[in-house]
């Protein structure tokens, strides 16, 4: 990959590997402790189509050099659009100044970084036409139309992604990646009388666009968004209080990803704002809970080969067995904490700082069968997917709001509820889970982190669980 990606980024712009040498040398000279230089060039194409029209397309072309200068637990940083050695270095320049005093300024010999690659590097834009990708929201708006008669709207969504980074640090690394990335999305409204629901399904990953419009792939999204639509046209309020709750498998770890993972970032531990601050090797959860980031699932929406540090991703256990064990960390936190990276140096863009984010974070699968963690219950509701919430990232402190859930009485799953809501916080969860269910899933391709103001792609995932005691919101 490093090779591609020096095709792509240095190529171009006629500028040889001993050029990015001295760019380093200038950067690290007698001024900071680490280094690096970001390359990005990423293309996007998007597509929307709402009600069988065309509503939005787009094409959109990002590329610069992002420049980092760490000094302790300061950084520097400067990012130019173009790709040019004098645009190296002023930015080198700026980003020195910045940071201002440091300790080394040796370079020692590039090492290039060896991984094994997720997926491979074709181009999604390039591998159909836009005809093609028209047709196929038009053929999918139709099919969802045709599994009910009461869909009266349907809005379809197409991205796709090609991205080439490259990575030079004066700590010697060397490291390059071509990284693929697509979605589909479908919205579609269901009408019955005065009642008017909406049901949603996407789906996506790093690999060929081709597997994303085969018919089996888009027909199952379609048809996902519609059987959710149509079942809460027929869905009773929820009730209110504190009851058991049991999380359907798959979207659902959406939860442990924003009221717990958070809390797992190396840069929350080294500030002292987590809420599992200075808990690790103690007891965080029950014995059921073991947790894990994992960015080595090949084609997952949240794996990388490589973070946008250089460093190969791992599969990374946050908690064992209900102990706190480890954390996610970049090279910044990592080297002030004295562990580490784990591969979870990650950015937005070339524009913006690396900083410790999640991949693909989920529970593994605990012995019991879904049905028997259904039938334990006596009184509760279960949660099989949510639409939306808000999140406290440090307290851990949230609100989600089920998309679709359903009354459990005497074991028995009922009727579906509308506006079931999910209060709590995320250590005080990890404390009530009594049953964790054999069918771990993990999330169909949807995920966007938000942390800092900067977006990237992550996976979720959890098999079926039951707490004990949550609060719940409703209007019954």
């Amino acid at each position: 990959m490093l090779q591609l990606a020096t095709e792509h980024l240095l190529t171009p712009a006629e500028l040889q590997p001993d050029d990015l040498d001295r760019v380093l040398g200038r950067l690290v000279a007698g001024a900071v402790d680490l280094g690096d230089l970001y390359f990005q060039h990423r293309r996007t194409e998007t597509w929307s189509l709402e009600d069988g029209i065309v509503k939005a397309g787009g094409f959109h072309i990002d590329q610069g050099v992002g420049v980092r200068a760490i000094v302790g637990t300061g950084t520097g940083f400067a990012y130019a659009d173009t790709i040019n050695l004098p645009a190296l270095m002023e930015a080198a320049g700026s980003a020195r100044s910045i940071a201002r005093s440091g300790s080394s300024g040796s370079l020692p010999v590039a090492s290039p970084v060896q991984a094994p690659a997720l997926y491979s590097p074709d181009d999604p834009i390039a591998a159909r036409g836009s005809a093609d990708k028209v047709d196929l929201l038009r053929t999918i708006d139709a099919y969802a139309r045709s599994l009910d008669p009461r869909v009266s709207q349907v809005n379809v969504s197409l991205a796709c992604q090609y991205e080439s980074v490259l990575i030079a640090a004066s700590d010697g690394t060397r490291a390059g990646d071509v990284r693929p990335l697509v979605r589909l999305d479908v919205r579609v409204i269901a009408e019955e009388g005065d009642r008017r629901e909406s049901g949603n399904a996407g789906g996506g990953g790093r690999y060929a666009l081709d597997e994303l419009m085969q018919a089996d792939a888009w027909q199952r999204l379609a048809g996902e968004a519609v059987r959710q639509a149509t079942l809460n046209l027929g869905a009773e309020d929820a009730p209110a209080g504190q009851m058991t709750v049991v999380l359907g498998p798959g979207w659902p770890g959406v939860l442990l990803h924003e009221a717990i993972g958070h809390g797992l970032e190396g840069d929350f531990h080294r500030k002292g704002i987590s809420a599992f601050n200075g808990r690790i090797g103690e007891r965080v959860a029950t014995e059921h809970c073991t947790v894990v980031d994992d960015g080595t699932l090949p084609g997952r929406r949240g794996s990388l080969s490589i973070d946008d540090e250089g460093t190969p991703t791992s599969c990374t256990t946050l908690i064992e067995n209900g102990r706190l064990t480890g954390l996610m960390q970049d090279k910044l936190n990592a080297r002030a904490m004295g562990m580490k990276p784990t591969g979870n140096g990650r950015r937005e863009s070339f524009a913006h700082v690396p900083m410790p984010r999640m991949t693909n974070t989920y529970m593994r699968p605990g012995d019991h069968d879904p049905e028997e963690i259904l039938a334990s219950v006596d009184d509760g509701i279960y949660a099989v997917n949510f639409n939306g919430g808000q999140v406290d990232i440090t307290s851990g402190k949230f609100v989600f709001v089920a998309s679709e859930a359903y009354r459990v009485k005497n074991g028995k799953v009922g009727a579906p509820l509308k506006g079931a809501t999910l209060i709590g916080n995320g250590p005080d969860v990890l404390t009530r889970v009594s049953m964790v269910g054999n069918d771990l899933e993990l999330d169909a391709g949807v995920g966007v982190c938000g942390k800092d103001g900067q977006g990237v792609p992550v996976g979720v995932g959890q098999p079926t669980l039951k707490i004990d005691g949550l609060t719940v919101g409703g209007t019954a």
